[in-house]
């Protein structure tokens, strides 16, 4: 195996402008991701989303505008807090029906030769051996393009069909979680040494067994013995996601994740979980930018000002309030079915829904309006929990700018309003003029999704934690 030059250091890119802004979209296998109702609107394409040629022409548009990534979120159950019932979910299809995000990968990855793939999946449902084996295969299939968001599940819904009466305590899951990554770590570093596939002819060789190893792994919730069945990736660990906001999550994070989600709706929330994520990879003995942060934002953009405002008023005409409720009470873990549309938050006796008006609230500049909860679940509409920037591409351009420099984010994670046209947008006003800014590639760098976000080659960082699982490189 070649692995690409590594670099001494993983600070993020800079030009004489100032940093380089990434870019992931944010889609999911389902109709209705993040702004529920949208679909019905006459330009979007949700409803194709189970077809092959809505991902394959989304991944042409992404590396036409030089993406990073596009990453795929995923649940494994529908939405049913919101009135203890999956009913609501179903009628506004809030990220239900939903389709396994790694089947799409292939087709995509056949049609592109950059762009990566950041892919959902949890850890408290499948045993890590078959799924580290569908990793490898991707990575192998993709060039190395392939990263992992690891999840550790919140819905009941989830459990409940998976045998289990309740999900694992919160805690718990992620204890859960860090053996599993360990049985990954094994399966992929440490049991094929990089010679191990010879395909001597002559000899009839195509595998030296003595470079082939089993990980006898045993631990309190996995046992796993053998030997991997998938050879060595260009990556062999995948790029490693995470988005967990709690403190196990960040300690999580802050030893296994080379990328992290975020979604706070201003800058000052943004900027104090940046600080914490960098001092969890701290603690952890990595370097502060050993882990990319991407925040999530919502683009609305047009020609010039008035065209982007005029598509977001056309926008929040589909909103579907219902759906709205439906994600948050999920999100929340609270029945929002249980009070009015129309009563004021002050009325509502839950301190969790009145801090979260209070952020958003601050988010769009009405802090001294009074909101309903009607209002609560418009502002959810478009763009889900992240904040909406609406503006010509000069305008975006510039708001993103500032979010980085504010924040101390490295790029962004876009979700959608309608789809494509969202994406479309952002590839034709808001690349060009970041460009213009000297904050945006103007290129690719050749080689894997981990070689292009940090310019450190293909494998682990040695002060990863998975490195120590990694065999001695030749």
């Amino acid at each position: 195996m070649t692995e690409t030059q590594p670099q001494p250091q993983s600070q993020p890119a800079r030009t004489e402008s100032g940093r380089e802004i990434l870019f992931n979209a944010f889609d999911m296998n389902c109709v209705v991701h993040q702004s529920p109702g949208l679909w019905r609107h006459p330009e979007d394409r949700a409803r194709d989303y189970n077809t092959l040629g809505y991902w394959t022409s989304l991944a042409r548009t992404l590396e036409r505008g030089l993406f990073d990534g596009l990453f795929i979120a995923d649940v494994l159950g529908p939405y049913d807090v919101f009135d203890a019932s999956p009913d609501a979910a179903l009628r506004s299809g809030a990220q239900i029906p939903v389709n396994d995000p790694f089947l799409l990968v292939s087709a995509m990855a056949a049609v592109t030769e950059h762009l990566g793939f950041g892919l959902t999946a949890g850890t408290a449902y499948e045993h890590p051996y078959p799924f580290a084996r569908r990793l490898g295969t991707l990575d192998h299939l993709t060039g190395g393009r392939v990263g992992w968001n690891v999840v550790t599940g919140y819905l009941p819904a989830a459990a409940q069909n998976m045998g289990q009466d309740e999900q694992m305590e919160h805690d718990r899951r992620y204890d859960h979680a860090d053996e599993y990554m360990d049985v990954v770590y094994k399966l992929l570093e440490s049991s094929w040494e990089d010679d191990a596939v010879v395909a001597d002819r002559e000899r009839g060789v195509f595998t030296d067994p003595s470079k082939v190893h089993r990980i006898e792994h045993e631990g309190e919730f996995f046992r796993t013995p053998g030997i991997s069945v998938v050879e060595p990736s260009p990556q062999r660990m995948p790029v490693v996601y995470q988005a967990g906001a709690s403190t196990r999550g960040r300690a999580f994070a802050g030893r296994h994740a080379e990328a992290v989600f975020i979604n706070p709706p201003t800058k000052v929330l943004a900027k104090a979980s940046v600080q914490k994520i960098r001092q969890a990879a701290v603690d952890a003995g990595r370097d502060a930018y050993d882990v990319r942060i991407f925040a999530m934002q919502t683009v609305v953009t047009g020609a010039d000002e008035a065209a982007a405002q005029a598509k977001y008023d056309d926008l929040a005409q589909y909103v579907d309030p219902e759906g709205g409720l439906v994600l948050m009470s999920g999100w929340m873990g609270i029945d929002l079915s249980e009070f009015d549309l129309d009563q004021p938050i002050g009325d509502v006796e839950s301190n969790a829904i009145r801090s979260t008006v209070e952020t958003f609230q601050k988010a769009s500049g009405r802090e001294d309006e009074a909101w309903t909860v009607r209002q609560l679940a418009e502002w959810v509409g478009v763009g889900g929990f992240g904040p909406v920037i609406v503006g010509d591409g000069a305008s975006a351009a510039r708001q993103l700018v500032e979010w980085q420099d504010e924040t101390d984010v490295d790029g962004f994670n876009l979700a959608y309003h309608i789809t494509p046209g969202t994406f479309e947008d952002i590839v034709e006003h808001v690349v060009p003029e970041l460009q213009r800014l000297g904050r945006y590639k103007t290129e690719y760098t050749p080689g894997t999704l981990r070689q292009k976000l940090f310019g450190r080659g293909d494998h682990l960082p040695e002060d990863h934690y998975g490195a120590q699982f990694q065999l001695r490189r030749r």
